[in-house]
């Protein structure tokens, strides 16, 4: 798949996400928090295939 996500949103979904999982790590938030497994992963890879859905690209 290709590259679909820039460096800005990178960083913002990385850095949302790995606060996320350790706020549910340590049992500060709920078992909801886990869901920021989504936003580190895709961060990681770079690929979003809900941008690819809505035909989104913030990659340069």
């Amino acid at each position: 798949m290709k590259c679909n996500i820039g460096n800005t949103d990178r960083i913002l979904r990385i850095t949302v996400g790995a606060i996320l999982i350790g706020l549910a790590a340590f049992g500060i938030a709920g078992p909801w928090a886990w869901i920021g497994i989504i936003p580190l992963v895709t961060g990681v890879f770079r690929i979003c295939p809900a941008y690819n859905l809505l035909g989104i690209n913030t990659a340069k």
